[in-house]
C-alpha cells in the first residue's frame, strides 16, 4: 500500500501551501512513507485526483483542492479529514494502515479492547 498525497507545488494560496506542508511534515515526523503527486506540474495527476475524489467529498462548486490523500487508489480524505484524524490520534486508521506498537493510536486501540 502506498500513501499518495496530491499537492500543487505552484499554488498561489498560502493556506493550501501550509496544509500541504502540515500533512507531509507530519508523515515525515512519524515516518509514514508517501509519494507526492504534483497536480500543478502533471496533468495526469490532476485529472486522476479530480476523478477519484468521491462525489460526497467534493466541494459544492469547483474542483477538489489539494492536499488530497489516497491509499493506493482508495480515497482517505482532504486536509480537514486528516486534521481531525490527527487531533483524535486516528491517523493510521484514517490512512488504512496498522498503527505501530507503542504509538498513541495503538495504545488507545488497546484500551478500547480492554
Amino acid at each position: 500500500m502506498v500513501i499518495k498525497v496530491y499537492i500543487a507545488t505552484s499554488s498561489g494560496s498560502t493556506s493550501i501551501k501550509k496544509q500541504q506542508q502540515d500533512v507531509m511534515g507530519f508523515f515525515d515526523a512519524v515516518k509514514i512513507q508517501y509519494e507526492e503527486k504534483d497536480i500543478a506540474a502533471n496533468e495526469e495527476n490532476r485529472k486522476w485526483m479530480r476523478e477519484n475524489v468521491p462525489e460526497n467529498c467534493r466541494p459544492s462548486s469547483g474542483n477538489p483542492l489539494p492536499p488530497q490523500i489516497f491509499n493506493d487508489s482508495g480515497y482517505c480524505g482532504d486536509y480537514n479529514a486528516f486534521f481531525e484524524a490527527r487531533e483524535n490520534n486516528e491517523v493510521y486508521a484514517f490512512l488504512g494502515l496498522t498503527a505501530p506498537p507503542g504509538s498513541k493510536e495503538a495504545i488507545a486501540l488497546e484500551k478500547l479492547k480492554a
